[in-house]
């Protein structure tokens, strides 16, 4: 009997060996870019304190990918005429932002909206003023075809990568042999815009790491208490761009994406819908993307029109209360306490000097997210 049982468990380790060697050979390159063995894996520093990234599965960050997206990212061979890139629009010195309250396309027209800086998105969840898209691929894809924006088709880009004397092998080197496709182009492009971090104020040596004793303005630190405690004593600030409460992104995270913050009038919601456009949902009209307030004293003017010009107008509008209409956040509109918030000029200053603190020096000048074609 044990020697049958004997048989048996070997007959059935046999079976197990001969099935395991006739399985595909999983080690050879996915020629898709997918999952490329060839390519150098990006250490991707986390910042202490903040969450964990969104890095999808079939887009790990590489050294190559990253350097591909940064040379995709500034070529104008992306726009119709070769004239633009996505860097025309984002400018590092401006928290790659424009510096208009909306960007111009290849052919002069104005974009609807103003342009959005760009940092730490990889730990974003919605793109877009309107969150259209959920994750930095898809992102990538559409400024090309827009019309208003590059006016181009991925067909042409294509083509033109493939000719290029030096496009090939990088998109060899990150994504493997025959890897030069609108879909790598965009993972390029993402991992390029993940790598972009903004983690060096002045607020985060002061707050987050404390290698800094105190905020070279010291109506900073009362800035701070301000936006940060509840009304009617504080600004209130912190139920969207919270320091802590928002893991120092400062900006939309977890539930809390989109808001309507009273900047337009009845009449404008019907010009511009904002998130009810993507959902067909009435009660997102004029909900807009929530945005970090880090580098805000570079990323100027503001809003999803750009229709504020600078900080002391933004604080300004914030202490007038704006426009209230069904659906404006509740934060906005505390019962009792009426729109205006009747700040103090010193509450305001204080206000103003905490936002500077916010400016990250070392991110606008860091090489690594510089115009590869400027060297």
């Amino acid at each position: 009997m044990r020697a049958l049982l004997y048989s048996i468990v070997l007959a059935l380790l046999l079976v197990i060996v001969i099935l395991s060697r006739c399985k595909k050979d999983t080690s050879d390159p996915d020629v898709s870019g997918t999952l490329w063995n060839g390519a150098t894996p990006y250490t991707f520093k986390i910042p202490e304190g903040f969450p964990t990234p969104n890095i999808p599965a079939d887009n790990p960050m590489t050294v190559e990918g990253i350097k591909l997206g940064r040379f995709l990212f500034y070529d104008p061979r992306l726009s119709k005429d070769s004239s633009m890139s996505c860097g025309s629009c984002h400018h590092p010195r401006f928290a790659f932002a424009d510096e208009t309250p909306s960007s111009k396309g290849i052919h002069g027209d104005q974009t609807r909206r103003n342009s959005m800086p760009l940092f730490n998105l990889a730990w974003q969840q919605n793109f877009f003023w309107d969150g259209r898209v959920t994750s930095l691929e898809d992102q990538a894809l559409l400024p090309v075809t827009d019309q208003l924006e590059l006016d181009n088709s991925w067909e042409t880009v294509v083509k033109r990568l493939e000719a290029d004397s030096v496009y090939p092998a990088m998109f060899k080197a990150a994504f493997g042999p025959d890897a030069i496709t609108k879909e790598n182009a965009a993972k390029a492009i993402a991992q390029f815009e993940r790598s972009i971090v903004s983690a060096g104020s002045e607020m985060d040596k002061v707050v987050r790491l404390k290698t800094k004793t105190a905020f070279d303005d010291a109506r900073a630190r009362q800035g701070m208490e301000f936006f940060e405690t509840p009304v009617p004593a504080g600004a209130d600030c912190f139920h969207c761009h919270g320091v802590q409460s928002t893991a120092y992104i400062m900006g939309s995270l977890g539930v809390l994406q989109f808001s309507n913050n009273g900047l337009d009038k009845p009449e404008d919601r019907l010009i511009d819908r904002g998130r009810e456009e993507v959902t067909g949902n009435p009660d997102d009209r004029a909900l807009f993307k929530i945005p970090s307030l880090r580098n805000i004293a570079l990323s100027r003017p503001y809003m999803h029109d750009g229709s504020i010009p600078d900080l002391d107008s933004i604080v300004e509008f914030y202490n007038s209360g704006g426009d209230t209409t069904g659906n404006t956040d509740i934060l906005l509109r505390h019962p009792g306490l009426g729109l205006e918030r009747n700040w103090t000029i010193e509450q305001k200053e204080s206000l103003l000097a905490f936002l500077r603190s916010l400016t990250d020096y070392d991110y606008i000048s860091n090489p690594d997210y510089q115009d590869p074609f400027d060297n």
